[in-house]
């Protein structure tokens, strides 16, 4: 009995990552809760395993802080007087959801400046990572998801960078690894470490990944924005593969598809990788009809103050819907208006699912839930369910 109890646990121990529950991941923006009128009893959390809190900031004297306050911790709920801001309505969406974790996101693409300065030196990475587990214990967070845009630079203008800071980033992470772990023994659970890294070609030069890996629990692929304003075509923004009619030069480097096999190239497991996907679309105008739009030179964004739009918008928009079987990816082109736009759909969040499982990668992360209109997240939970 004992032999077959042993060898039961060890084929249990050796299924692939694909038979257990795809994570899926979904990023809440501290600004939907005044903007969207989108609250943390929102959330559909049956159908999401982690919530990512964007985002904290880091401050002058380089600590995790609250970017904020009023937001986080003040703000009124007329459903719940006792507990106003939207860190107290993480905790009772918790508790309403026993098996929901949540993670503080520190930095992103606005909030990144900080990091060089944080990471610098032994002594303000050993001060960061005491200031983001005080955050985490404080707030009733399960554990720190660290988006750095980008070491090294290619981020927002004005960030502070060093040459320096590839490898004093996985020094940070080791810190932030070392008290995280530190503290969960002190209090009996243990505490989640995750960062959000870009799919662009140049990401693997950027980040040390294979000394990343082992410290993290997993990496949130940001595989989207992968054309925007700037780009000299129409493109799709987040397609899963490169498709064979894309004139670009570096097409080939431009997909989820692409991103993931370099993150594996360089030494990341892919269990460690959860794919991430948009919520949101990107869109031009000026747009010949030829090709129905798809790479073809453009005037601009569509509206420069409105780049991007909602999934919840996108359904509201005119146009003619085309889908490419090659990317397997959708666009929608208005050929009166000349507008092109590029976004996830249900069947283009199928296929990724798929892909998810197939590879037998970590699950699925989300830019942003509150961009929803009710479609998308049932349509990737559905599909990213084993079959």
């Amino acid at each position: 009995m004992r032999h077959s109890t042993l060898l039961l646990i060890l084929l249990l121990a050796a299924l692939p990552n694909s038979a257990q529950q795809p994570k899926i991941v979904g990023y809440y923006p501290e600004w939907a809760n005044a903007t969207r009128n989108y609250h943390p009893a929102n959330i559909p959390a049956a159908q999401l395993t982690h919530v990512n809190y964007a985002f904290a900031t880091i401050d002058k004297d380089g600590r995790c802080a609250l970017h904020d306050r009023k937001s986080a911790l003040e703000r009124p709920y007329p459903s719940a007087p006792q507990t106003p801001g939207v860190l107290f309505q993480l905790r009772l969406l918790k508790q309403k959801n026993p098996h929901l974790r949540t993670l503080i996101s520190v930095g992103g693409w606005t909030m990144s400046a900080g990091f060089s300065d944080a990471a610098a030196t032994e002594r303000a990475r050993d001060l960061f990572a005491l200031s983001c587990v005080d955050f985490v214990t404080r707030y009733g967070f399960d554990g720190v998801d660290i988006d750095w845009e980008y070491p090294g630079g290619g981020g927002k203008d004005g960030n502070k960078t060093r040459p320096q800071d590839p490898q004093n980033f996985t020094l940070m992470l080791a810190e932030l690894r070392r008290q995280l772990d530190m503290r969960a023994r002190i209090d009996g659970h243990p505490y989640l470490l995750t960062i959000a890294a870009p799919a662009g070609p140049w990401a693997t030069q950027r980040f040390e990944l294979a000394r990343i890996h082992p410290l993290v629990d997993w990496i949130n692929l940001m595989a989207y924005d992968m054309a925007n304003a700037n780009s000299e075509l129409t493109a799709f923004h987040a397609p899963l593969y490169a498709s064979s009619d894309d004139p670009r030069k570096d097409a080939k480097n431009r997909s989820a598809d692409a991103a993931v096999k370099a993150y594996v190239a360089a030494g990341v497991p892919a269990s460690k990788l959860v794919l991430g996907v948009p919520f949101y679309g990107r869109s031009w105008t000026g747009v010949p009809a030829t090709s129905h739009g798809l790479y073809q030179r453009h005037a601009k964004a569509a509206d420069k103050s409105r780049e991007t739009w909602t999934y919840k918008e996108i359904t509201t928009l005119t146009g003619t819907p085309y889908f490419h079987p090659d990317a397997q990816a959708p666009w929608l082109y208005d050929d009166q208006r000349g507008t092109f736009v590029t976004f996830d759909n249900p069947r283009s969040l199928a296929a990724k699912a798929d892909y998810i499982l197939k590879e037998h990668l970590g699950g699925a992360m989300i830019w942003e839930i509150t961009e929803d209109d009710g479609t998308l997240l049932p349509a990737l939970s559905n599909a990213l369910k084993p079959h």
